[in-house]
């Protein structure tokens, strides 16, 4: 049931499935372009507040996309371990995290990682050789990367 359920929603095979990527991927690339805006430092002053709150929205909405894929998901932990799974958390995180710890908001910037699945989405398999050299060596320069 499970399984089923998670190829329904997630997988790109039915419309549906592949109705909720597309719409996940828009929400990816206005979620990416809010934190870009958020750089400028002439947006900073003005709309310092509406980029505030639209990251949180967006950081809601992954977030709940994020529990609705363990949810259904036929093996949880598999997914929550996979490529996918890590990318997801580490794109929600941050926005948790910079309340309490200065710094971590710029690693917002990891959602952009999710563009990726643009990839799946459009089936462009010829390019997952690359995304996995670039997961490779983000693992690799992991502590670089932190600090």
């Amino acid at each position: 049931m499970r399984k089923k359920l998670y190829v329904i929603i997630f997988g790109t095979a039915s419309k549906a499935g592949r109705t909720f990527d597309l719409v996940l991927l828009l929400l990816i690339l206005i979620s990416v372009l809010v934190v870009m805006f958020e750089s400028v430092p002439e947006w900073q002053g003005d709309y310092s507040i509406w980029l505030y709150y639209t990251e949180w929205v967006f950081t809601l909405l992954f977030t709940i996309e994020y529990f609705l894929r363990i949810l259904v998901a036929p093996k949880p932990l598999r997914y929550i371990f996979s490529w996918w799974g890590l990318i997801d958390f580490l794109s929600i995180i941050p926005t948790y995290i910079s309340p309490f710890f200065s710094g971590y908001a710029s690693l917002r910037v990891i959602r952009a990682l999710r563009l990726l699945r643009i990839f799946r989405i459009l089936k462009l398999k010829r390019f997952t050789a690359q995304s996995q050299a670039l997961a490779h060596s983000l693992r690799a320069s992991y502590y670089k990367i932190m600090i």
